[in-house]
């Protein structure tokens, strides 16, 4: 699934439709958030985390390394691997205590993780299309597919829906 994302509103009401969408604190999720410096991958996910009910400061966790905000009945663990340099720095985080029924992660640079992180259940990238980004959505386990089967594209985001390949 591609978005054209025109403007950071936009990419505001992607990460809103996600949180719509999550299947649930049952089965818990691993989203990997990938895109260049600036691409609007904070932007998505500080979003997202307001939609489902967090009300802290959502920054981008460069310096924290991971940031947790904890809801009813789910545990949203935000997370950003740039700086690490190794495996063994992402493994020493600790993060697949942080996964499963009751989680959500969200992983800013997953690239840098390595085997040392949980497989996502959905992927997002988003990429430079001139001066607005594009987004692409894909599956990777059941419980993406049905986060994604349950993404209902509103008039915030209908005009920005692509059959882009």
């Amino acid at each position: 699934m591609h978005f054209h994302l025109a403007d950071s509103r936009t990419t505001e009401a992607l990460g809103t439709a996600l949180a719509r969408a999550f299947p649930g604190a049952s089965t818990g999720a691993v989203v990997y958030v990938q895109g260049e410096l600036g691409a609007g991958k904070t932007t998505c996910v500080r979003s997202l985390l307001r939609a489902l009910g967090v009300t802290a400061p959502v920054r981008s966790p460069t310096y924290t390394l991971v940031d947790s905000y904890t809801l009813a009945t789910l545990n949203c663990v935000h997370i950003d691997l740039y700086r690490l340099q190794s495996d063994v720095e992402v493994e020493e985080l600790g993060l697949r205590d942080l996964t499963g029924p009751g989680f959500l992660m969200l992983i800013e640079w997953p690239e840098k993780g390595g085997a040392a992180i949980p497989r996502a259940d959905l992927q997002l990238r988003l990429t430079y299309a001139g001066e607005s980004r594009l987004a692409a959505l894909s599956a990777t386990t059941e419980v993406g597919e049905k986060w994604l089967a349950n993404l209902v594209i509103d008039s915030s985001l209908a005009p920005y829906v692509s059959n882009l390949t």
